[in-house]
């Protein structure tokens, strides 16, 4: 009789500790979640400013090359720009030669005597 009585308080005891290291555990997994997502939350926050200043730098060249391919329009010849017109509808390139390289700019003929500059 004692020995059952022994094995029933140590049941009760087991399940009750049971219950209360699972509360333990759920409570460490919050707090693991709560540190994942504030984790989480910064390294966003810093990407997010990272593609800001990306996208403002961006604005800033592509406004520079709208200024740019606007003087140049305005400095070209109206032969120069069906040329040009010509060109790009079939996808060629000036004078059968390679495009300039990608933050290069290519002078026009009648735009290299003229003392204007971008």
């Amino acid at each position: 009789m004692a020995l059952k009585l022994l094995f029933w308080e140590l049941e009760k005891h087991l399940k009750s500790s049971s219950g209360a290291s699972v509360v333990a555990i759920d409570n460490k997994i919050e707090q693991a979640m709560d540190l994942v997502k504030s984790h989480l939350m910064y390294a966003v926050r810093e990407e997010v400013e990272v593609l800001k200043e990306q996208i403002k730098e961006l604005i800033e060249r592509n406004t520079q090359l709208e200024q740019e391919n606007n003087l140049l329009k305005n400095l070209a010849s109206p032969e120069q720009m069906a040329q040009f017109q010509a060109q790009t509808e079939t996808g060629g390139s000036p004078n059968g030669t390679a495009p300039p390289p990608a933050g290069t700019t290519q002078v026009l003929p009648s735009t290299q005597s003229s003392s204007a500059s971008a």
